[in-house]
């Protein structure tokens, strides 16, 4: 039978020769890569501890855990495949004899007697074309794979707590804003009142005045609500009922250190993100399925042995003698003739697979390279950001504290601190949502980068990302 060019199609990416944009080019390359540990950076005692609780104690990084095990434990057995398989049977029968046409009679008929037999069996797998020395190898890359894949789950599973943390802490500063808030309004209405009673204010500038102050209520209440919500969250992620939130305290966060691109990318980044190294494994592993499947069309050559006694008739243990000894040695062959286009459909299925994989390989690692670019492109606009949030509520405080100044001397109305009032205040809203946004784009940066969770040995070799035996047709 003939492969009849049966044979993958696809090609995978190499990451060096992808064109990377000005952020990446223009990004300092010298910072290194991310530790394990990275949210340290973010200088929160409570965090590391949060995130080292809930590494130990999430059903989902339990889940892939399980998951490598049961790989390990199907790459161990396909392994035991290449191993000479020896196996014992002793068979101690007692049987009767009866009378009739087959047996007739004899010295059999109708008698009682052992049957019985001893055997040890030896078989081997001389292995010629490499098949199972390819499943074995298959199996082995799935292992690595399912590893590569518990890797990107702990890395999301950190990005996700410390996302809800950032938020966590926006909500409180929003909080405590809005207590400001709530206490300049309470002031400005006494303010008003006085004014009333010494003859200079007016029922309208005290109806004003209490405009605003149910809706600072209500506005409160949300973010105490959202507080608490984000605190289950947190509980949650950990693998922890809600009664654990109430230990969660207000975050810390404090990030001064600069950003930076290590060296070497994006060429190092195939053995340092969790999701590009788990798809090079998938790629390695359909490449040794289609090795397998190539294989089948070759001779299957076994090496088989066997020694042992059998007796019919005699004691119970007779049969253990010299004269009762038997064995066996030779090699079987089985090469397919015909097979309906079995063997053909498989390797066209195991080629599809690769070609399966290499695409989605492929796109992995240009969305890896996106994900990469656009976060410096956001975090350079946070910080950007930053600076113009700080100078607008610098330019917001001055005017209401020159507003209300005159609005004491009896300058201007009530309207105009009012006004400069909500405009400073949605300036320092502003101002916390954009530290909020750098403190969470700085964090997906660290996780677009791997992370720190592999190394540049844990990805398997350009080598191993090809067949061996069935070359890849040019596109």
């Amino acid at each position: 039978m003939s492969t009849g060019g049966i044979a993958p199609h696809e090609q995978h990416l190499d990451a060096a020769q992808l064109a990377t944009d000005a952020a990446i080019q223009a990004a300092n390359r010298d910072a290194g890569w991310p530790q394990e540990r990275w949210w340290t950076q973010y200088g929160d005692p409570q965090l590391d501890a949060w995130i080292d609780n809930a590494l130990q104690g999430n059903p989902t990084l339990a889940e892939a855990a399980a998951r490598i095990r049961q790989a390990l434990a199907i790459a161990g057995a396909t392994e035991a495949a290449e191993a000479p398989q020896v196996n014992a049977e002793v068979k101690l029968q007692r049987h009767h004899w009866p009378t009739d046409f087959f047996y007739g009679p004899g010295e059999l008929a109708d008698t009682t007697s052992w049957n019985n037999e001893a055997a040890l069996g030896l078989s081997y797998a001389l292995d010629l074309w490499g098949r199972e020395r390819s499943n074995s190898e298959r199996a082995q890359n799935f292992a690595y794979m399912a590893a590569a894949e518990a890797r990107a789950a702990q890395l999301e599973l950190e990005s996700n707590i410390v996302r809800t943390y950032v938020m966590l802490s926006l909500r409180y500063a929003q909080l405590d804003i809005g207590h400001a808030m709530l206490k300049q309004q309470q002031e400005l209405l006494e303010l008003a009142q006085r004014r009333l009673r010494g003859g200079l204010g007016t029922e309208f500038e005290v109806s004003q005045a209490q405009v605003p102050l149910p809706e600072t209520h209500r506005r409160i209440d949300a973010l105490e609500e959202a507080i608490a919500l984000n605190r289950n969250q947190l509980a949650a992620l950990a693998g922890q009922g809600p009664g654990a939130a109430a230990a969660i305290k207000r975050p810390q966060l404090k990030l001064d250190a600069a950003p930076g691109l290590p060296s070497q990318l994006p060429a190092e980044l195939l053995g340092r993100r969790p999701d590009v190294v788990a798809s090079r494994w998938q790629v390695a592993a359909q490449a040794k399925g289609v090795d397998v499947a190539r294989a089948g069309f070759y001779p299957n050559v076994d090496l088989i042995a066997s020694i042992g006694y059998n007796a019919v008739q005699g004691s119970m243990l007779g049969f253990f003698k010299g004269s009762k000894f038997n064995y066996s040695v030779g090699p079987a062959v089985s090469l397919p003739i015909f097979d309906g286009g079995r063997l053909r459909g498989e390797l066209g299925e195991a080629a599809a697979a690769y070609d399966a994989a290499v695409a989605q390989y492929n796109q992995t690692l240009v969305n890896a390279l996106k994900d990469i670019s656009d976060q410096l492109i956001r975090l350079h606009s946070a910080e950007q950001q930053a600076k113009f949030a700080a100078q607008s509520v610098k330019a917001a405080r001055t005017a209401y504290q020159l507003a209300q100044e005159a609005y004491e001397g009896g300058l201007t109305d009530y309207l105009n601190v009012l006004q400069a009032q909500t405009s400073l205040f949605q300036q320092q809203l502003t101002q916390q949502k954009v530290e909020a946004t750098r403190l969470a784009v700085r964090a997906d940066l660290l996780v677009a980068l791997g992370g720190g969770l592999m190394a540049s040995g844990d990805s398997p070799p350009p080598a191993g990302l090809v067949p061996q035996t069935v070359p890849v047709k040019a596109p």
